[in-house]
């Protein structure tokens, strides 16, 4: 292993069971793998999840300084905790705070037969 932090995975890794995480929460994912360790995180809505790679768009920093505290105190934006940047849930857009415009990466995850995989 080389060390170096990953901004993807293979598809059709398997991170758990959907309720692994509460609706309208989010989760962070390490996941070891031999070209390095990957760090994303999963907001669920409902049966939807969402996944990101775990890097602010502001400043390259990962977004929660407490694990798993991704969002905003009403669950309605991912909020980064270093700036304040605010990202949709949705598509990772930035909408509020220094990256305006500026888009997460996202992680493509899938729900399939109610384990969230990565896609």
């Amino acid at each position: 292993m080389t060390g170096d932090r990953l901004t993807a995975t293979p598809a059709g890794v398997t991170l758990g069971p959907l309720d692994l995480i509460a609706d309208g929460r989010a989760r962070n994912f390490v996941l070891e793998m031999r070209a390095g360790r990957f760090h994303g995180f999963v907001v669920r809505r409902g049966e939807a999840v969402h996944g990101y790679v775990d890097i602010c768009a502001h400043m390259a920093l990962p977004l929660a300084q407490q694990l798993d505290q991704y969002l905003t105190p009403d669950g309605s934006l991912i909020q980064c905790s270093w700036h304040g940047a605010l990202y949709r849930i949705e598509d990772g857009e930035c909408v509020g705070g220094p990256c305006a415009g500026a888009r997460l990466q996202a992680w493509p995850v899938a729900v399939r037969d109610g384990m969230i995989v990565t896609a």
